[in-house]
């Protein structure tokens, strides 16, 4: 049911920015699907909403399926207006606002299309039509000359196959779509996803204990190309910073409103830069293991307590970003501007490091920055290293610190460069706190506790 259609010419075919592809019932002749290729993607240049605020009382996520089959994409979630653009728009994981997409992509000879979401139905033959969309191309005009069957009935049980071909579903957030809201543990998930190149946004909402698991890491690659100007928050509206308000649309893959997720053994990358995370996480008790993640600004948003073990993280500035607490293990960060700016309140903990690796790639990357963000502050956030190997790190470790911030909780703990020295802390900021034994040894016990860090009530189901 969501298959991605291609079409293979003998030379690069050449899209022509207008025409139409049309899916039509075989029996019936309904139309089911249209795709104007006359509209553009989605926005290419930055929108400026000086009067955007936070929204005043929590968003709602409520309950129950919104699709492309009963909702029209861009209804607002939430109180304002709704917003009127020419671009493509589809609505994923139930997010009724809509995501803009790119419904035709040219990838050598091969013209993929991506159909608006969970329009097909099981056990249906489907035929398509071609009009004006490919330059040289006479299109095609007949019933019988591209027809697709789906498959005959939903996947039984609860382990689901992701594979390109042979499997339940072609893509991850077909699978992630077809899997109840708010599961219990007792009937948990698991969506097992074969190697292959899977160019697809990936967004869901209201979903608990399932485990996405990959053939292996190198192998499994989602990735889309998604950032804040192709996908903004709505004009009155500022995204994520809060905990309670409105979701953003930028990432190439986001888990939203959930709990007990686990990904393993697969990479999840944005194709864009500028704010355009590899991975957002909104929830609690969510884990992730053998995971690179890719991203550009903000490559990593982990809002809610999440675990990461062995994980590769690259980005491009602010590198980790978000309210936490997040516990990193055993995981190597790559950064060429800082690598995170840190936003937790007292409420939680912040961001936690053990036995991790922070390669810096550019002059400016250090470990965090605390400026004053229009005003706001954040004399909460906490940073803790602890037996972590820096290389290319600025001395000076952590800057800036806005005033204001002085207060926020940063601290290291045997520091070392790639030789296993220990690193050049002698710039640090008075506000950093370097621990030390015997005096600070249960602070680095602790600091070492995951479920010190994210909360005794911290559990992720096996598998």
């Amino acid at each position: 049911m969501d298959t991605e259609l291609i079409l293979t010419f003998d030379r690069p075919p050449v899209l022509s920015g207008k025409g139409y592809i049309k899916v039509y019932d075989y029996i019936s002749g309904e139309e089911v699907d249209c795709i104007d290729l006359s509209l553009p993607a989605g926005p290419t240049r930055p929108r400026k909403c000086p009067t955007a605020d936070y929204m005043k009382t929590p968003y709602v996520y409520g309950r129950g399926r919104v699709t492309n089959k009963d909702t029209v994409a861009g209804t607002p979630s939430a109180d304002y207006p709704r917003e009127e653009g020419k671009y493509q728009l589809t609505i994923i994981g139930g997010f009724s606002d809509g995501f803009h997409f790119y419904p035709a992509v040219v990838d050598g000879n091969s013209l993929y299309i991506k159909l608006h979401h969970n329009l097909l139905d099981y056990n249906r033959k489907y035929y398509v039509l071609i009009d004006g969309a490919v330059e040289d191309f006479n299109g095609i005009s007949r019933r019988d000359e591209w027809s697709f069957t789906t498959v005959e009935a939903a996947a039984k049980g609860r382990e689901i196959v992701v594979a390109k071909r042979g499997g339940d579903f072609m893509t991850v957030q077909g699978a992630i779509d077809f899997i109840p809201d708010h599961a219990d543990k007792s009937n948990a998930y698991t969506v097992y996803v074969k190697n292959g190149d899977y160019r697809e946004p990936v967004y869901f909402r209201n979903k608990d204990f399932i485990s996405i698991v990959g053939e292996s890491m190198d192998g499994v690659v989602v990735h889309y190309a998604n950032n804040e100007v192709f996908n903004p928050h709505p004009a009155q509206i500022k995204t994520n910073e809060k905990k309670g308000t409105f979701p953003s649309r930028r990432a190439a893959f986001a888990i939203d409103n959930c709990t007990h997720i686990a990904l393993k053994n697969l990479t999840v990358k944005n194709d864009a830069h500028g704010q355009a995370e590899g991975l957002l996480v909104n929830g609690d008790n969510n884990r992730f293991e053998r995971v690179h993640i890719i991203g550009s600004g903000d490559a990593l948003q982990t809002n809610g307590s999440a675990l990461y073990e062995n994980c590769i993280i690259d980005g491009e500035g602010d590198t980790v970003l978000g309210r936490g607490p997040a516990f990193f293990r055993g995981c190597v960060l790559n950064s060429s501007g800082p690598f995170m700016w840190i936003r937790n309140s007292r409420e939680n903990h912040g961001n936690v490091f053990v036995n991790c690796v922070f390669n810096g790639k550019g002059e400016n990357a250090v470990i965090a920055r605390l400026p004053d963000n229009n005003g706001m502050q954040y004399p909460d956030a906490e940073c803790v290293l602890i037996n972590c190997e820096l290389d290319g790190i600025p001395p000076v470790g952590f800057y800036p610190i806005d005033e204001k911030a002085r207060s926020a909780h940063l601290c290291e703990y045997n520091s070392r460069d790639k030789d296993g020295n220990l690193a050049d802390i002698s710039q640090r900021h008075r506000c950093v706190k370097i621990l030390r034994l015997p005096d600070d040894e249960q602070k680095i016990r602790n600091y070492s506790d995951c479920k010190y860090v994210l909360g005794g009530d911290f559990d992720l189901p096996d598998g």
